[in-house]
């Protein structure tokens, strides 16, 4: 199936075609048609299967269809769970819809809230924004929300996770009751389907791979390692596997900026992303991450979600994430629209208490490799104890070689290249 095929207009194929796309994935070739259509969607996909332009483009489509508001209200209102999604999709919105003649902005919090008040009082179609950064807004009465005819709720899973609900019912009593709402999320839970059942009208339901599972293209692995060895590890598969480029994920803003200063010490580019950089410093280090200046962007949940970066080859969780849902986003940083990526997880003994809710989620074990040098390297407890625990071999997510699939040791870094090179 080609993109003319889903019904889109002459000036949305060349927008899509000048950005070298000629077939939809599979969420697009679903969604496209049904909100053309003016109906209500639940999408449920993984991270990376195109699912912004899923929504994106009919909707540019929908409205520039409808003419221009002569109220300069928005009829449109994406709400994303963090400033880098939502300015990503506020690039997807005006990329393409640079042949229409609809308004778009975004406003998020982190940066001043002036310029985006004088956007808003020119007028806009389609307004992205965050929960928090949106109120503002509706509190000082520079936006209204009573002609809004879309709502998308993107990310919806995260959003939830971050403590949005209560925002999110407070933006929708400020919505006309009439209207097409389109909620897409990477994992299903019980309070999303709450919001759902209260939300949507008959929605076309899409799915486009099993719930809460990982990118099937994505390599999985886990190197066991005592707590203080981990970034000494890090760095050697870094140089010694010629890694290019690698999105690391910590558990803590402070964990962050340490590695990211290790990194820096040892040789390698790297910057770091969350809460409490300024969203100036965030955006830079992404740029510089995507343009190659930095080979390990070292970033927390929150700040990372919705990162779109193209052919990434590898993520690494130096931490474990708390939730096992958001390894599932971690690692869908990589392997997107249909590329081969590597998961590598730095385990110690204390999180093999996450590991093993995140592999019941996954419906599988993740492959163990042992490598030499950082098995028993730290005499300390930790180390103990997860020599106590491998040798006992026990169950669900513990490091026997019996539950591990094969698990071998290394005589060093490099010949554990071939296990992590793209496939």
């Amino acid at each position: 199936m080609s993109f003319e095929q889903l019904g889109l207009m002459p000036r949305l194929l060349q927008a899509v075609a000048a950005q070298g796309y000629t077939i939809p994935t599979p969420i697009q070739a679903q969604a496209i048609p049904a909100i053309l259509e003016g109906r209500d969607v639940m999408g449920g996909a993984q991270t990376g299967t195109g699912k912004t332009a899923a929504f994106a483009l009919p909707i540019l489509q929908n409205l520039s269809q409808r003419g221009r508001s002569k109220s300069r209200r928005p009829r449109c209102l994406v709400l994303a769970p963090t400033r880098e999604l939502a300015a990503q999709v506020g690039e997807f919105v005006a990329t393409y819809g640079k042949n229409l003649t609809l308004r778009s902005t975004v406003v998020f919090g982190g940066v001043g809230i002036n310029p985006q008040i004088d956007k808003l009082r020119r007028g806009v179609d389609i307004l992205v924004a965050t929960p928090g950064r949106l109120l503002d807004h509706v509190v000082q009465g520079t936006v209204d929300l009573s002609e809004v005819e879309i709502l998308v709720l993107d990310e919806a899973d995260r959003m939830l996770d971050m403590g949005f609900i209560h925002d999110i019912k407070r933006v929708l009593k400020l919505l006309p009751k009439k209207r097409q709402n389109l909620l897409f999320s990477a994992t299903y839970s019980d309070e999303i389907k709450r919001l759902t059942d209260k939300l949507l009208d008959n929605p076309a339901m899409i799915e486009v791979a099993r719930r809460n599972t990982a990118a099937e293209k994505v390599a999985q692995v886990v190197h066991p390692v005592g707590l203080k060895a981990k970034r000494v590890l890090l760095a050697q598969l870094v140089k010694e596997g010629n890694w290019e480029r690698a999105l690391v994920f910590t558990r803590t803003k402070h964990g962050a900026n340490r590695l990211a200063t290790y990194l820096e010490k040892s040789g390698i580019g790297a910057a770091a992303i969350h809460g409490n950089k300024s969203q100036t410093a965030r955006t830079r280090a992404l740029a510089e991450f995507k343009a190659g200046k930095v080979k390990i962007l070292v970033a927390t949940d929150i700040a990372a979600r919705g990162l779109d970066i193209d052919k990434l080859p590898h993520v690494v969780n130096f931490d474990l994430p708390n939730v096992a849902e958001d390894y599932i986003h971690r690692i869908g940083r990589t392997g997107r629209a249909g590329c081969s990526g590597n998961a590598v997880s730095l385990v110690s003994a204390d999180e093999q208490k996450l590991l093993r809710p995140i592999e019941r989620l996954l419906g599988k074990q993740i492959p163990v490799d042992i490598i030499d040098g950082f098995e028993q390297n730290q005499a300390d407890k930790d180390e103990e104890t997860f020599v106590d625990f491998r040798r006992k071999g026990k169950k669900s997510g513990g490091f026997s070689r019996s539950q591990s699939g094969g698990a071998s040791r290394r005589s060093n870094v490099a010949s554990n290249r071939n296990a992590l090179a793209p496939r």
